[in-house]
């Protein structure tokens, strides 16, 4: 049995009481750009728009990036970003929702994006040739070569976020490397979910992040296979509120 601390504690029963406010809305999942001040980032390279979502104090130092989707047939993350976007807690962080960096791979039920790129590979850190077109980790023909990689990165510049969430799938655990793990092992703990030290494949965001801004923390949440239980989905929605009540 994993030991929680006391502020740990407070945090999952803070957040779940926000929660069970939104949950007894019996609103949809899934919220609309107009409804809920959706901003473009920017556009695919079919030319899809990818939508952030900004709820928290928006004057806050304090800042977290969450990413639901970013392997088009690993999209469950989505999932959790939906429900976030409805919420409007009062936090004290500022919370950034992205549900899905390749709306391309979604639409084609493909990892790759829509020039066959596997767009976590394509980040301008460790990167290597990796494959051949729409082969499975095909790392693109340079770094940041991609469009929607380039949308990611300049987000992130902007941001310099204390904390990024990136979620796939799916392998059920939460993985980090470095100076991202004492995060993401707090973040497992508030998930109820296992956690292992992995370090980073070539060419990753959290790679990336991780060697771009030594200090910060980003870190991968592996949902199992499949479409996302609601219970699990609120669990996880629970551990993002958690993480920005207690970031520094």
């Amino acid at each position: 049995m994993t030991t929680t601390s006391t502020s740990e504690s407070l945090v999952s029963h803070k957040a779940l009481a926000v929660l069970a406010a939104f949950l007894a809305l019996g609103l949809p999942d899934t919220p609309t750009a107009a409804e809920n001040g959706a901003l473009l980032l920017g556009r695919s390279e079919a030319g899809r728009p990818i939508l952030a979502w900004r709820i928290g104090d928006r004057r806050s130092e304090r800042k977290l990036l969450v990413v639901g989707c970013i392997h088009g047939d690993e999209c469950a993350g989505a999932a959790i970003t939906r429900r976030l976007a409805r919420l409007r807690p009062n936090l004290a962080s500022d919370l950034w929702i992205v549900p899905n960096l390749n709306p391309d791979g979604l639409a084609g039920g493909h990892r790759q994006n829509g020039r066959g790129v596997d767009l976590n590979r394509n980040f301008p850190s460790e990167w290597t040739p990796i494959g051949r077109r729409w082969s499975p980790q095909y790392a693109g023909p340079r770094p940041s070569s991609e469009r929607e990689t380039r949308i990611a990165t300049g987000l992130i510049e902007r941001l310099r976020p204390r904390a990024t969430i990136w979620f796939h799938q799916p392998q059920a655990l939460v993985r980090a490397w470095g100076g991202s793990i004492p995060l993401a092992r707090r973040y497992a703990r508030l998930a109820g979910v296992p956690y292992r030290s992995l370090r980073w494949p070539n060419g990753t965001a959290p790679n990336w992040q991780n060697h771009r801004f030594p200090g910060k923390s980003a870190f991968v949440v592996e949902l199992p296979p499949g479409p996302l239980p609601p219970d699990l989905a609120v669990r996880h929605v629970r551990a993002v509120l958690g993480l920005t009540e207690t970031i520094e």
